[in-house]
């Protein structure tokens, strides 16, 4: 009899846990009509009519460009108050944007359905930006042809033939 009173308590317990998180906020109401809204327009309008996938195709060629090892480039600053160019020399591929993150940039904590997403840092223990205006450029010496990493916070241009400043 008191196992059953135990069990009855726990079980009371349990159903109040789950009901305190039926409380309804601002931002899930607002979630809720935005998703339906977009719902009805999707069914209204529908998908666009793609068939030559011509974006999904042109970026597939960029990436498998930047894949190759012995790509090189040509790599410019460009100054937004005079409105040019100025050549800074060859480097290896397009670059990298500083934010780029080896890894995830979040993780989830938690169980299942209780859990949370947390930041995860990088293999070199640290919490990347979400957003950097800087670019690694693997800038390869003029004097020696080696190539090393040279940080750079100026707009860049990288291409792959020269350019005319």
């Amino acid at each position: 009899m008191k196992t059953l009173k135990l069990l009855i308590g726990f079980l009371i317990i349990i159903l109040f846990q789950s009901n305190s998180g039926c409380e309804r906020d601002s931002n899930k109401i607002e979630t809720e009509k935005q998703e339906k809204l977009l719902k009805e327009a999707g069914l209204e309008i529908g998908m666009p009519n793609i068939i030559n996938f011509k974006m999904k195709k042109d970026y597939k060629m960029i990436q498998e460009l930047c894949d190759d090892e012995k790509l090189i480039c040509y790599a410019y600053t460009f100054s937004e108050m005079t409105g040019k160019m100025t050549y800074i020399g060859q480097c290896q591929g397009y670059g990298i944007p500083y934010a780029t993150q080896f890894t995830s940039p979040s993780k989830k904590s938690g169980g299942l359905n209780t859990g949370s997403v947390i930041p995860q840092a990088d293999p070199n223990g640290l919490y990347m930006p979400a957003s950097a205006d800087a670019t690694w450029l693997l800038m390869i010496d003029p004097k020696t042809g080696k190539v090393h990493p040279v940080y750079f916070e100026p707009k860049i241009i990288v291409s792959p033939f020269k350019l005319t400043e």
